[in-house]
């Protein structure tokens, strides 16, 4: 059997199903997920170890399989020149082999064409401070900053940096020197690889996953030395983000960094992805600006009333994510039920109904 090409007819119809992930398992028919829903390519059939080996050669090739039959565990990317371009992920389960592969879109699209606030760009135009993108897996995060990054990348003349695991969106320099690095292929990790920026004559920085206390130092350190850095994390808000960064610490080490966090941080966007009623889907976000009130609530522990601020600060450009909800309802673009299941307080959404 040609695996490439059974794998290749796969790829074929995700991208023309307009799906985002592709689920691959002994004793199942392949899978997609389109517009947040899992559907069985029922017309193909069902898959056996034959098929899951086969196309593991494909996906991983010989010195990545090696590892993954070894470690049970894999990230990895894979990509068709001119059709698509993958991130995945081989584990196991119940002694079966199983892949889970994501679509990273080869065109780089834009904060107006993914419905994103304009006021992202704000960000895009400093020389220097920490921006947060968060919220639970598979809701955009990477899509957003690479948007972020990519519209630095047309406008300014910078060097950029990305540290990911695997490389996700493949930029095309224009203005900037773009150098993008794979952890455990370029680089031994996320903390080597950020360090090593500071010896690199870097502007902007892209780590793909803040992990560790190690990254997460250093990413504020880098973004108090005159570095623009973007990160994402998988948390739900803005309130969360801060106390999940301050207590990864150890309690002696808290209090330097909430100073450091209050005086580096310039935003944090959180955001969902939700079922479009006209099909696909569509942004609801919150987003945090840092100002002198945020700073203040960051290094005196309190920041249990950040949500607060960030609801009766609109007209400093701040978004709350039940406003945000509400003007999809308005517009007709989701339902009201799809707000409540998406909410992070449905009691107050209740009340601005």
């Amino acid at each position: 059997m040609d695996f490439k090409k059974a794998l290749q007819d796969l790829i074929t119809i995700v991208v023309n199903e307009n799906g985002s992930d592709l689920h691959l398992a002994e004793g199942r028919h392949p899978m997609l997920r389109v517009d947040g829903y899992l559907i069985p390519l029922l017309k193909k059939t069902v898959l056996t170890r034959e098929h899951i080996m086969g196309m593991m050669e494909v996906l991983l090739g010989k010195e990545q399989k090696e590892t993954f039959l070894r470690d049970q565990e894999i990230d990895f990317s894979y990509s068709v020149t001119g059709v698509a371009r993958f991130r995945g992920n081989g584990f196991m389960q119940q002694g079966k082999y199983v892949f889970a592969l994501r679509l990273i879109p080869l065109k780089i699209r834009t904060i107006e064409e993914l419905g994103l606030p304009s006021i992202l760009k704000d960000f895009t135009k400093k020389k220097q401070g920490f921006f947060l993108c968060v919220g639970p897996v598979g809701q955009g995060k990477t899509t957003t900053l690479a948007a972020m990054v990519d519209m630095i990348n047309h406008e300014r003349t910078e060097h950029i940096i990305t540290i990911e695991d695997p490389i996700e969106y493949v930029y095309t320099p224009d203005k900037s020197i773009i150098d993008q690095r794979e952890v455990r292929i370029d680089t031994s990790s996320f903390h080597t690889a950020l360090r090593s920026t500071f010896r690199q004559d870097v502007d902007v920085i892209l780590i793909g996953e803040m992990r560790g206390i190690e990254t997460i130092s250093t990413a504020v350190t880098a973004a108090e030395t005159g570095h623009l850095v973007f990160s994402t994390l998988h948390t739900n808000n803005a309130s969360q983000t801060i106390d999940r960064i301050i207590d990864s610490f150890p309690a002696a080490q808290q209090g330097q960094i909430r100073l450091q966090l209050a005086g580096s941080l310039t935003g944090i966007f959180s955001q969902r992805l939700i079922s479009r009623i006209s099909g696909g889907l569509v942004p609801a976000y919150e987003l945090l600006i840092n100002n002198v009130a945020v700073a203040n609530l960051i290094r005196e522990n309190r920041t249990h009333e950040v949500p607060t601020l960030v609801e009766t600060g609109s007209e400093l450009g701040m978004i709350d994510f039940n406003r945000s909800l509400i003007a999809l309802i308005q517009a007709g673009e989701i339902t009201v039920e799809d707000a409540y299941l998406h909410s992070t307080n449905p009691k107050l959404l209740e009340k601005l109904l």
